[in-house]
């Protein structure tokens, strides 16, 4: 083993990579600090557009402050016409995430300060992919099903813009503040493996669309952001609340992963997120007048902690607030990127204004002193 090896922690389990002003995970206070604020706190009491000036800026906007942020906002929400015949063209395995991949890295084409990485540019183009990402999102897959695009209505919150996009319809207020509080929750935590992604790109000055879309390619995977649609595809096959406990206990006795449930982080612990999106959900089925749904996801969250010690993350109890606010379950990842845009550029910006290339060093275990032979 070589003098300056340490520690191999697989995953990088405990490692600590980056020094952050922006977010911490402090357990032990049952806290998602998000620049000195409890992000449950957040979700409460402003709005997702005030989250995101606090995450690129370092303070909570002021009403003045909060109303330009938003027509800033609105006014950068159109996609460029080249942007459609790309992510409309059929292909046969073609998925959402592989279309937000795609139109995030193609949109880098057209932005004027692509190279310029100083605070304020780095910024701007913050704006730009916040603005342009739900309309990418929703319309990216209404091409792709056959649907006529949705154009953004200016005059709408950012939530309730995202939310009639992606369903067709306008949302009434407590629905729009579900939705909006979920893009709260998603928005920053910490360094999970798709901001890590986008740190390690940008720490060789890579620009911030190149960071985000590696985030897509990242958060696509079912270990990090698919367990959103998975949690619904489940709840779904089970159809009732003694559906869903045989068809868990049956995948359990399989050995099989139920997505939904346990984290890196909150090991011991529910999610704090995952308690307001069930609060969330509470509410919606009540005004819908059934609680199945709801008392589906809570026969689940029992099960798993009585027989395997697990609690429910935020994506168990996001997927059936968003089942009930009409989007398609294709587009639960995706929205989860949207919001976590925000996070991602403040911590691209953080990047590039304290950077040091990430490299680390391998622990070999392969064999040596091999000579090759001629031939």
């Amino acid at each position: 083993m070589m003098a300056e090896q340490t520690e191999f922690r697989p995953g990088l389990e405990g490692i600590i990579a980056s020094e952050t002003d922006i977010s911490y995970l402090d357990v032990a206070a049952e806290q998602i600090v998000i620049r000195g604020y409890d992000l449950i706190e957040l979700a409460r009491t402003v709005t997702y557009v005030d989250v995101v000036g606090l995450l690129l800026d370092g303070t909570l906007p002021d009403e003045a402050q909060q109303t330009k942020l938003a027509a800033e906002l609105a006014a950068e929400a159109a996609l460029p016409d080249a942007i459609w015949p790309i992510v409309a063209y059929p292909a046969p395995h073609k998925e959402a995430m592989d279309i937000l991949r795609t139109g995030i890295s193609a949109l880098a084409a057209f932005d004027e300060e692509l190279g310029d990485r100083s605070r304020e540019a780095n910024r701007r183009k913050a704006l730009r992919l916040l603005a342009k990402v739900p309309n990418l999102v929703a319309n990216g897959y209404r091409l792709q099903t056959g649907q006529a695009p949705i154009e953004p209505k200016r005059e709408l919150s950012y939530g309730a813009n995202f939310l009639y996009m992606l369903t067709g319809r306008l949302p009434d207020e407590r629905e729009e503040r579900a939705f909006d509080q979920s893009l709260i929750v998603y928005s920053e935590h910490e360094m999970p493996n798709s901001t890590f992604v986008a740190r390690v790109i940008a720490s060789t000055q890579s620009d911030l669309y190149g960071a985000l879309t590696g985030a897509v390619a990242s958060l696509k995977g079912t270990l990090h952001g698919g367990a959103n649609e998975a949690v619904m595809y489940m709840l779904q096959e089970a159809k009732t609340p003694e559906g869903l406990e045989k068809l868990m206990k049956a995948r359990l006795a399989g050995k099989e992963r139920i997505m939904g449930f346990g984290h890196r982080v909150y090991m011991k612990k529910m999610d704090p997120r995952a308690l307001l999106m069930k609060e969330a959900l509470a509410d919606l089925c009540e005004r819908r007048g059934s609680r199945e749904l709801y008392e589906m996801c809570e026969l689940g969250e029992r099960i798993m902690r009585e027989e395997k010690g697990l609690y429910p993350n935020l994506d168990y109890y996001a997927a059936p607030v968003y089942y009930l606010l009409g989007i398609p379950i294709d587009l639960y990842t995706p929205i989860f990127l949207a919001s976590r845009t925000a996070g991602i550029g403040a911590h691209v910006m953080e990047q590039h204004a304290n950077n040091r290339l990430f490299r680390p060093r391998v622990l070999y275990n392969g064999p040596r002193g091999l000579r090759p032979t001629l031939q």
